[in-house]
């Protein structure tokens, strides 16, 4: 009697146990058929997404640096040196990578620091029945401190305009204390006039005064440009790495 084999076995002749046989009976061999559970593979196409993104991926980053590479070649190349008047009565200290800069002087006993920040842009708007037409305001805020080496420093807010100063805030800080909290004066175009004019007056001696802030329209005008024309390449050195 023949069997059949089952499709993917393996076959195993085992012979009868010694000592079971029967001398009348002739040995037949037992067969088995263990399944052989190793199936063929299939292979599923390989996806594409990865490698599609990956080779878009330089594309738009050459689409960039060009953009980029565009725009640094449009910017008008800031100025080495600043055209800085000998009489100028403050030692200006620019870190490149910082919007702000600060002015260092000293007045007899007196230590002065000045923060001045980044040119703000407002639009005038006039009275329509004057004919007259919008026009840009450029200001720059500052924050002027006076200290006397007790600790305490008065500290002036600031805007300069072209030609003129405004004193928007006036207080009395210890850096030992900052509660903020603490009664930082009134408003100060509430005080009197005559106070007012007087602590103008004690600014102007200091080498406040529109002169010196008139000076700083144009370096920090220049400054913007170069701080700009040093963010872009930073992202096109950024983005070519």
């Amino acid at each position: 009697m023949s069997f059949a084999e089952p499709p993917n076995a393996s076959c195993l002749l085992l012979s009868a146990p010694l000592g079971l046989s029967e001398p009348s009976k002739e040995l037949s061999p037992t067969v088995l058929f263990v399944e052989n559970r190793t199936a063929p593979r299939t292979f599923l196409p390989f996806s594409h997404f990865s490698t599609a993104a990956t080779a878009e991926k330089p594309t738009a980053d050459g689409n960039l640096i060009r953009v980029l590479e565009s725009e640094i070649e449009c910017i008008e190349e800031p100025q080495d040196e600043e055209n800085i008047p000998n009489e100028f009565p403050f030692k200006i200290e620019d870190n490149p990578g910082e919007r702000t800069i600060s002015l260092n002087r000293k007045f007899q006993d007196e230590t002065i620091k000045i923060e001045v920040d980044m040119p703000n842009v407002s639009i005038d708007v006039e009275d329509a029945d004057d004919n007259t037409k919008d026009s840009d305001v450029s200001s720059i805020p500052l924050v002027v401190s006076i200290s006397k080496g007790s600790g305490q420093f008065m500290e002036f807010g600031i805007t300069a305009f072209p030609d003129e100063i405004t004193i928007d805030s006036l207080s009395i800080k210890n850096p030992e204390n900052s509660d903020e909290l603490a009664y930082a004066g009134p408003d100060f175009n509430d005080l009197d006039e005559n106070l007012q004019n007087a602590f103008h007056k004690h600014l102007e001696i200091r080498g406040i005064k529109p002169s010196t802030t008139n000076v700083l329209f144009d370096y920090m005008a220049n400054k913007d440009n170069k701080e700009y024309l040093l963010w872009l390449k930073n992202l096109k050195n950024f983005v070519e790495m």
